[in-house]
Protein backbone atom coordinates (compact mmCIF):
# COMPACT_ATOMS: atom_id res chain seq x y z
CA UNK A 1 0.00 0.00 0.00
CA UNK A 2 1.38 3.51 -0.63
CA UNK A 3 2.04 5.86 1.80
CA UNK A 4 -0.69 8.87 1.91
CA UNK A 5 1.40 12.46 0.88
CA UNK A 6 -0.31 15.46 2.55
CA UNK A 7 0.39 18.70 0.76
CA UNK A 8 1.81 21.31 2.19
CA UNK A 9 -0.50 24.12 3.30
CA UNK A 10 0.96 27.78 3.12
CA UNK A 11 -0.04 31.13 4.36
CA UNK A 12 -0.85 34.23 1.54
CA UNK A 13 1.93 36.13 2.95
CA UNK A 14 4.23 32.72 3.08
CA UNK A 15 3.55 32.22 -0.07
CA UNK A 16 4.08 36.07 -1.16
CA UNK A 17 7.32 35.52 0.31
CA UNK A 18 8.25 32.18 -1.89
CA UNK A 19 7.91 34.50 -4.94
CA UNK A 20 8.14 38.63 -4.36
CA UNK A 21 11.56 38.75 -6.05
CA UNK A 22 10.04 37.11 -9.61
CA UNK A 23 6.98 39.34 -9.46
CA UNK A 24 7.14 42.23 -11.72
CA UNK A 25 5.40 44.73 -9.55
CA UNK A 26 7.95 44.01 -6.19
CA UNK A 27 11.43 42.38 -8.11
CA UNK A 28 12.26 46.05 -8.30
CA UNK A 29 13.03 46.52 -4.61
CA UNK A 30 16.57 45.97 -3.30
CA UNK A 31 15.12 43.88 -0.20
CA UNK A 32 12.80 42.65 2.01
CA UNK A 33 12.83 43.17 6.01
CA UNK A 34 9.94 40.48 7.78
CA UNK A 35 9.31 40.73 11.52
CA UNK A 36 7.20 39.47 13.80
CA UNK A 37 5.57 36.72 15.85
CA UNK A 38 7.84 33.91 17.05
CA UNK A 39 7.09 30.45 14.97
CA UNK A 40 5.31 32.69 12.24
CA UNK A 41 7.05 30.59 9.77
CA UNK A 42 9.04 33.77 8.54
CA UNK A 43 12.73 32.08 8.72
CA UNK A 44 12.14 28.87 6.86
CA UNK A 45 10.15 30.34 4.10
CA UNK A 46 12.47 33.36 3.82
CA UNK A 47 15.54 30.67 3.57
CA UNK A 48 13.67 28.20 1.31
CA UNK A 49 13.27 31.82 -0.93
CA UNK A 50 16.47 33.04 -0.61
CA UNK A 51 18.04 30.09 -2.45
CA UNK A 52 15.81 28.91 -4.75
CA UNK A 53 16.30 33.20 -6.14
CA UNK A 54 20.40 33.08 -5.57
CA UNK A 55 20.24 29.65 -7.52
CA UNK A 56 18.30 30.90 -10.36
CA UNK A 57 19.48 34.52 -10.76
CA UNK A 58 23.69 33.76 -10.37
CA UNK A 59 26.25 31.39 -10.94
CA UNK A 60 29.44 31.31 -9.62
CA UNK A 61 28.67 34.32 -6.69
CA UNK A 62 28.79 34.59 -3.07
CA UNK A 63 25.95 34.34 -0.49
CA UNK A 64 26.05 35.05 3.00
CA UNK A 65 23.92 33.80 5.66
CA UNK A 66 24.03 35.57 9.28
CA UNK A 67 22.87 34.87 12.63
CA UNK A 68 23.54 36.15 16.18
CA UNK A 69 26.18 33.20 15.88
CA UNK A 70 26.86 30.36 13.85
CA UNK A 71 26.09 27.96 16.00
CA UNK A 72 22.16 29.22 16.33
CA UNK A 73 22.14 30.51 12.74
CA UNK A 74 23.10 26.53 11.94
CA UNK A 75 20.34 25.57 14.59
CA UNK A 76 17.22 27.89 13.40
CA UNK A 77 18.12 28.13 9.92
CA UNK A 78 20.30 25.94 8.02
CA UNK A 79 19.49 22.76 9.50
CA UNK A 80 16.12 22.83 8.12
CA UNK A 81 17.38 24.67 5.01
CA UNK A 82 19.16 21.72 3.86
CA UNK A 83 16.40 19.27 4.57
CA UNK A 84 14.27 21.23 2.18
CA UNK A 85 17.07 21.62 0.06
CA UNK A 86 18.13 17.82 -0.50
CA UNK A 87 14.03 17.48 -1.07
CA UNK A 88 14.12 19.96 -4.53
CA UNK A 89 16.71 18.37 -5.84
CA UNK A 90 19.49 20.95 -5.11
CA UNK A 91 23.09 19.04 -3.93
CA UNK A 92 25.06 20.62 -1.36
CA UNK A 93 28.63 20.25 0.08
CA UNK A 94 29.19 21.65 3.22
CA UNK A 95 32.65 22.85 4.80
CA UNK A 96 32.04 22.96 8.41
CA UNK A 97 35.14 23.74 9.41
CA UNK A 98 35.43 26.97 7.16
CA UNK A 99 31.73 27.42 7.51
CA UNK A 100 30.40 27.61 4.25
CA UNK A 101 28.85 25.53 1.61
CA UNK A 102 28.78 24.32 -2.26
CA UNK A 103 25.48 24.22 -4.06
CA UNK A 104 24.97 22.88 -7.05
CA UNK A 105 21.65 22.85 -9.48
CA UNK A 106 20.76 23.22 -12.87
CA UNK A 107 24.53 23.12 -13.72
CA UNK A 108 25.28 26.32 -11.80
CA UNK A 109 26.93 26.64 -8.27
CA UNK A 110 27.20 29.27 -5.62
CA UNK A 111 28.74 29.32 -2.55
CA UNK A 112 27.19 30.50 0.97
CA UNK A 113 29.58 31.57 3.81
CA UNK A 114 27.94 31.63 7.46
CA UNK A 115 28.64 34.73 9.31
CA UNK A 116 27.79 35.10 13.67
CA UNK A 117 27.10 38.79 14.55
CA UNK A 118 28.15 38.72 18.28
CA UNK A 119 29.28 41.77 19.13
CA UNK A 120 30.85 44.74 17.34
CA UNK A 121 34.50 43.02 16.73
CA UNK A 122 32.54 40.80 14.26
CA UNK A 123 32.35 43.25 11.21
CA UNK A 124 36.10 42.52 10.87
CA UNK A 125 35.04 39.12 9.86
CA UNK A 126 32.64 39.98 6.85
CA UNK A 127 35.10 42.66 6.21
CA UNK A 128 36.79 41.53 2.04
CA UNK A 129 34.15 39.17 1.20
CA UNK A 130 32.15 40.21 -2.42
CA UNK A 131 28.44 39.49 -2.00
CA UNK A 132 25.69 38.89 -4.49
CA UNK A 133 23.26 38.57 -1.36
CA UNK A 134 22.67 38.26 1.90
CA UNK A 135 19.88 37.17 4.55
CA UNK A 136 20.45 37.76 8.01
CA UNK A 137 18.65 35.81 10.70
CA UNK A 138 17.56 37.73 13.99
CA UNK A 139 19.25 41.04 13.09
CA UNK A 140 17.75 42.58 15.97
CA UNK A 141 20.39 40.58 18.20
CA UNK A 142 22.89 41.83 15.89
CA UNK A 143 25.33 45.22 16.33
CA UNK A 144 24.32 47.68 13.85
CA UNK A 145 28.19 47.96 12.69
CA UNK A 146 27.92 43.73 11.96
CA UNK A 147 24.85 44.98 10.05
CA UNK A 148 26.13 48.04 8.19
CA UNK A 149 28.97 46.29 7.21
CA UNK A 150 27.64 43.13 5.96
CA UNK A 151 25.09 45.22 3.87
CA UNK A 152 28.22 46.86 2.49
CA UNK A 153 29.75 43.95 1.16
CA UNK A 154 26.30 43.25 -1.29
CA UNK A 155 27.72 45.18 -4.58
CA UNK A 156 27.31 43.06 -7.15
CA UNK A 157 25.21 43.79 -9.53
CA UNK A 158 21.34 42.41 -8.66
CA UNK A 159 21.95 41.72 -5.28
CA UNK A 160 19.48 41.72 -2.48
CA UNK A 161 19.03 42.26 1.31
CA UNK A 162 17.29 39.57 3.14
CA UNK A 163 16.12 40.57 6.92
CA UNK A 164 14.23 38.93 9.31
CA UNK A 165 13.57 39.34 12.86
CA UNK A 166 11.60 39.28 16.03
CA UNK A 167 10.27 42.20 17.67
CA UNK A 168 12.48 44.09 20.94
CA UNK A 169 11.86 47.48 22.11
CA UNK A 170 10.56 50.43 20.33
CA UNK A 171 13.65 52.37 19.87
CA UNK A 172 16.30 49.70 18.40
CA UNK A 173 18.29 50.75 15.78
CA UNK A 174 17.05 48.67 13.20
CA UNK A 175 13.62 49.69 13.90
CA UNK A 176 14.27 53.12 13.51
CA UNK A 177 16.97 53.13 10.77
CA UNK A 178 15.32 50.02 8.60
CA UNK A 179 11.90 49.22 9.90
CA UNK A 180 10.31 52.63 9.92
CA UNK A 181 12.54 53.92 6.42
CA UNK A 182 11.80 50.89 4.66
CA UNK A 183 10.06 52.36 1.71
CA UNK A 184 13.10 55.33 1.65
CA UNK A 185 15.69 52.54 1.27
CA UNK A 186 13.52 50.73 -1.46
CA UNK A 187 12.75 47.43 0.64
CA UNK A 188 9.35 45.77 1.24
CA UNK A 189 8.40 45.19 4.66
CA UNK A 190 6.24 42.33 6.03
CA UNK A 191 4.87 41.84 9.25
CA UNK A 192 4.13 37.94 10.54
CA UNK A 193 1.74 37.31 13.21
CA UNK A 194 0.99 33.52 14.38
CA UNK A 195 -1.95 33.21 12.04
CA UNK A 196 0.28 33.68 9.32
CA UNK A 197 1.61 29.95 10.02
CA UNK A 198 -0.98 27.89 9.02
CA UNK A 199 1.33 24.60 10.63
CA UNK A 200 0.49 25.72 14.04
CA UNK A 201 -2.26 24.21 15.56
CA UNK A 202 -4.46 26.01 18.04
CA UNK A 203 -2.97 23.37 21.34
CA UNK A 204 0.49 25.28 20.28
CA UNK A 205 -1.19 29.07 19.64
CA UNK A 206 -2.34 29.32 23.15
CA UNK A 207 0.47 27.45 24.77
CA UNK A 208 2.30 30.63 23.56
CA UNK A 209 -0.25 32.83 24.46
CA UNK A 210 0.36 30.95 28.19
CA UNK A 211 4.12 30.82 28.05
CA UNK A 212 4.18 34.95 27.84
CA UNK A 213 3.12 37.73 29.78
CA UNK A 214 3.64 41.49 29.28
CA UNK A 215 6.31 43.14 26.62
CA UNK A 216 7.19 39.75 25.99
CA UNK A 217 3.76 38.60 25.33
CA UNK A 218 3.54 41.69 22.59
CA UNK A 219 6.96 41.26 20.97
CA UNK A 220 6.87 37.18 21.04
CA UNK A 221 3.05 36.39 19.92
CA UNK A 222 1.44 39.75 19.16
CA UNK A 223 4.73 40.34 16.95
CA UNK A 224 4.74 43.99 18.62
CA UNK A 225 7.99 46.20 18.86
CA UNK A 226 7.42 47.22 22.77
CA UNK A 227 8.89 48.13 25.81
CA UNK A 228 10.60 45.80 28.27
CA UNK A 229 9.37 45.96 32.13
CA UNK A 230 10.62 47.16 35.35
CA UNK A 231 11.49 49.97 33.79
CA UNK A 232 12.78 52.93 36.01
CA UNK A 233 10.14 55.24 34.68
CA UNK A 234 7.02 53.27 33.92
CA UNK A 235 5.11 56.50 34.01
CA UNK A 236 6.95 58.16 31.15
CA UNK A 237 3.96 57.86 28.04
CA UNK A 238 5.10 59.50 24.72
CA UNK A 239 1.11 60.80 24.21
CA UNK A 240 1.44 62.74 27.21
CA UNK A 241 5.41 63.90 27.97
CA UNK A 242 6.77 64.27 23.69
CA UNK A 243 5.77 67.39 22.03
CA UNK A 244 6.64 67.81 18.60
CA UNK A 245 7.17 71.68 18.31
CA UNK A 246 9.02 72.88 21.17
CA UNK A 247 8.48 76.64 22.61
CA UNK A 248 10.72 78.98 20.76
CA UNK A 249 10.05 81.84 23.55
CA UNK A 250 11.12 80.36 26.88
CA UNK A 251 12.28 82.20 29.89
CA UNK A 252 15.44 80.30 30.51
CA UNK A 253 17.60 77.92 29.89
CA UNK A 254 19.95 75.62 31.12
CA UNK A 255 22.41 72.87 29.85
CA UNK A 256 23.10 69.33 31.48
CA UNK A 257 25.92 67.11 30.50
CA UNK A 258 26.68 63.32 31.29
CA UNK A 259 30.42 63.15 29.78
CA UNK A 260 31.85 60.11 28.52
CA UNK A 261 35.37 58.92 26.65
CA UNK A 262 34.80 55.43 26.22
CA UNK A 263 30.67 55.23 27.28
CA UNK A 264 28.85 57.64 25.69
CA UNK A 265 28.60 61.52 26.04
CA UNK A 266 25.08 62.89 26.06
CA UNK A 267 23.83 66.60 26.73
CA UNK A 268 20.49 67.80 26.88
CA UNK A 269 19.01 71.15 26.50
CA UNK A 270 16.42 72.62 28.81
CA UNK A 271 13.83 75.85 28.45
CA UNK A 272 11.55 76.89 30.79
CA UNK A 273 7.93 78.32 29.86
CA UNK A 274 4.89 78.40 32.50
CA UNK A 275 6.67 76.11 35.33
CA UNK A 276 7.24 73.32 32.79
CA UNK A 277 11.26 72.62 31.35
CA UNK A 278 11.39 71.26 28.15
CA UNK A 279 14.33 69.16 26.93
CA UNK A 280 14.29 71.24 23.66
CA UNK A 281 17.64 69.65 21.75
CA UNK A 282 20.08 67.49 23.08
CA UNK A 283 23.62 65.93 21.83
CA UNK A 284 24.78 62.12 21.84
CA UNK A 285 28.02 61.14 21.24
CA UNK A 286 28.99 57.00 21.18
CA UNK A 287 32.31 56.83 20.24
CA UNK A 288 32.17 52.70 20.20
CA UNK A 289 29.45 53.71 17.15
CA UNK A 290 30.91 56.25 15.78
CA UNK A 291 34.30 54.47 16.05
CA UNK A 292 36.44 57.62 17.36
CA UNK A 293 37.11 59.43 20.37
CA UNK A 294 36.35 63.06 21.28
CA UNK A 295 38.48 64.89 22.68
CA UNK A 296 37.39 67.81 25.74
CA UNK A 297 37.51 70.41 22.97
CA UNK A 298 35.46 68.45 20.54
CA UNK A 299 32.57 67.91 23.19
CA UNK A 300 32.95 71.61 23.83
CA UNK A 301 32.33 72.92 20.70
CA UNK A 302 29.66 70.45 20.42
CA UNK A 303 28.04 72.33 23.70
CA UNK A 304 28.54 75.47 22.06
CA UNK A 305 26.50 74.42 18.73
CA UNK A 306 23.43 72.91 21.20
CA UNK A 307 22.98 76.18 23.07
CA UNK A 308 23.44 78.22 20.14
CA UNK A 309 23.13 82.24 20.41
CA UNK A 310 20.58 81.68 23.89
CA UNK A 311 21.60 83.01 27.12
CA UNK A 312 22.38 79.50 29.37
CA UNK A 313 22.17 80.34 33.17
CA UNK A 314 24.20 77.16 33.91
CA UNK A 315 25.44 74.18 32.54
CA UNK A 316 25.59 71.39 35.10
CA UNK A 317 27.94 67.98 34.90
CA UNK A 318 28.68 65.04 35.77
CA UNK A 319 30.74 65.11 39.01
CA UNK A 320 33.26 62.46 37.57
CA UNK A 321 34.22 64.82 34.67
CA UNK A 322 36.63 66.74 36.05
CA UNK A 323 38.73 67.82 32.84
CA UNK A 324 35.50 68.58 31.65
CA UNK A 325 34.34 70.49 33.64
CA UNK A 326 37.77 72.74 33.46
CA UNK A 327 37.36 73.36 30.09
CA UNK A 328 34.24 75.13 30.35
CA UNK A 329 35.43 77.04 33.16
CA UNK A 330 38.56 77.81 30.88
CA UNK A 331 36.55 79.58 28.12
CA UNK A 332 35.17 81.33 30.42
CA UNK A 333 31.44 81.47 28.29
CA UNK A 334 29.45 79.27 30.89
CA UNK A 335 28.91 78.99 34.40
CA UNK A 336 29.15 75.39 35.13
CA UNK A 337 28.47 73.74 38.51
CA UNK A 338 28.71 69.78 39.66
CA UNK A 339 25.88 67.61 39.54
CA UNK A 340 24.05 66.19 42.55
CA UNK A 341 24.96 62.18 42.19
CA UNK A 342 22.53 60.70 44.91
CA UNK A 343 21.10 58.41 42.20
CA UNK A 344 17.90 56.77 44.29
CA UNK A 345 17.13 60.02 45.28
CA UNK A 346 17.44 62.06 41.78
CA UNK A 347 15.40 59.55 39.98
CA UNK A 348 12.69 59.88 42.39
CA UNK A 349 12.36 63.43 41.85
CA UNK A 350 13.06 62.69 38.10
CA UNK A 351 9.81 60.41 38.42
CA UNK A 352 7.97 63.35 40.33
CA UNK A 353 8.33 65.78 37.72
CA UNK A 354 7.41 63.19 34.92
CA UNK A 355 4.48 62.33 36.91
CA UNK A 356 3.26 65.98 37.34
CA UNK A 357 3.69 67.17 33.74
CA UNK A 358 6.76 69.64 35.19
CA UNK A 359 9.03 67.69 32.56
CA UNK A 360 8.09 67.53 28.34
CA UNK A 361 10.59 66.53 25.54
CA UNK A 362 10.76 67.91 22.02
CA UNK A 363 10.64 64.50 19.40
CA UNK A 364 13.55 64.92 18.21
CA UNK A 365 15.23 64.28 21.39
CA UNK A 366 16.13 60.68 19.51
CA UNK A 367 17.98 59.14 22.32
CA UNK A 368 16.47 60.16 25.63
CA UNK A 369 13.57 58.93 24.18
CA UNK A 370 15.18 56.01 23.42
CA UNK A 371 16.85 55.34 26.48
CA UNK A 372 13.66 56.12 28.37
CA UNK A 373 12.54 52.32 26.97
CA UNK A 374 15.51 50.34 27.71
CA UNK A 375 16.40 51.85 31.20
CA UNK A 376 15.96 49.35 34.41
CA UNK A 377 16.03 48.44 37.55
CA UNK A 378 18.22 45.78 38.73
CA UNK A 379 16.52 42.84 39.96
CA UNK A 380 18.92 40.72 41.25
CA UNK A 381 20.77 42.96 43.59
CA UNK A 382 18.32 42.60 46.06
CA UNK A 383 17.91 47.36 46.00
CA UNK A 384 17.50 50.01 44.73
CA UNK A 385 19.32 50.03 41.68
CA UNK A 386 19.50 50.86 38.20
CA UNK A 387 21.33 48.74 35.72
CA UNK A 388 24.28 50.66 34.66
CA UNK A 389 22.99 50.24 30.33
CA UNK A 390 21.34 52.58 28.32
CA UNK A 391 21.63 55.29 30.93
CA UNK A 392 23.44 58.63 29.36
CA UNK A 393 20.85 60.64 28.73
CA UNK A 394 19.10 59.19 32.04
CA UNK A 395 21.81 60.38 33.78
CA UNK A 396 22.01 63.61 32.04
CA UNK A 397 18.26 64.51 32.91
CA UNK A 398 18.42 63.58 36.60
CA UNK A 399 21.49 65.60 36.95
CA UNK A 400 19.52 68.47 35.65
CA UNK A 401 16.38 67.80 37.74
CA UNK A 402 18.74 67.46 40.89
CA UNK A 403 20.03 70.88 40.00
CA UNK A 404 16.64 72.82 40.32
CA UNK A 405 15.70 74.21 43.76
CA UNK A 406 11.97 72.91 44.41
CA UNK A 407 11.31 75.58 46.95
CA UNK A 408 11.34 78.30 44.41
CA UNK A 409 8.36 78.77 42.64
CA UNK A 410 9.62 78.45 38.88
CA UNK A 411 11.48 75.15 39.70
CA UNK A 412 14.61 77.14 38.64
CA UNK A 413 17.71 76.58 40.37
CA UNK A 414 19.63 79.19 42.76
CA UNK A 415 23.20 77.96 43.34
CA UNK A 416 26.25 79.96 44.00
CA UNK A 417 29.55 78.53 42.38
Amino acid sequence: MSRKRYPLVFSAKQRFLFKWWANSAYRKYDGIICDGAVRSGKTSCMALSFLVWSMGRFNGKNFGFCGKTIISLRRNLVTELLRWAEKLGFTVAENVSKNYMDVDFGGKRNRYYLFGGRDEASAALIQGVTLAGILMDETALMPRSFVEQAVARCSVRGSKLWFNCNPDNPYHWFKREWINKAAEKNLLYIHFELNDNPSLSEEVKRRYERLYSGAFYERFVLGRWSAAEGLVYPMFDEKKYVIYEVPNDCERFAVSCDYGTVNPSSFGLWGLKEDIWYRIGEYYYDSAREGSRRTDEEHYEALEELAGDREIDYVVCDPSAASFIQCIRRHGRYRVIQAKNDVISGIRRTQDMIRDGRLRFGAECKDILREFTLYRWEESSGRDQPIKENDHAMDDMRYFVSSLDEGTESGFAVISV
